[in-house]
């Protein structure tokens, strides 16, 4: 149901280049260019997509409390790198992988801009 989300940002060329090296460490590359006004990424276009872009109105970003965006990566293994690599890129943390709910494996973190995010998996078995 969801086509893509979006994140907002202050400062945009610093967000697209944590975002570059965050997407890198599980092969989801840039998909839509959108000049001075963000990037997009993703795995392929038939699948939702995650942007992060100047707000439109050209009034400052904001972190919105209780926002979240949740992005599934297939194994634990990504979910411990994603989130390991968010930190190494200077995120802050949120709530380390590990199992919650049932089999719903997740990591949490804050990038650059204060956005939310989650990394998750559910795990098979």
């Amino acid at each position: 149901m969801i086509g893509y989300t979006t994140v907002g940002t202050n400062q945009l060329a610093v967000a697209v280049a944590f975002y570059d090296e965050l997407f890198k460490e599980v092969g989801v590359h840039r998909l839509i260019d959108f000049g001075e006004r963000g990037m997009a990424w993703g795995v392929s276009w038939d699948k939702p997509s995650f942007a992060v872009l100047t707000p439109f109105d050209g009034q400052p970003a904001t972190v919105g409390n209780g926002s979240m965006v949740a992005l599934t990566f297939g194994t634990r293994e990504a979910v411990n790198a994603m989130h390991a690599k968010a930190m190494a890129l200077g995120g802050r943390e949120e709530g380390a992988p590990g199992l919650r709910e049932g089999n719903f494996y997740a990591g949490y973190f804050r990038d650059l801009d204060g956005n939310k995010l989650c990394i998750f998996t559910v795990l098979q078995g």
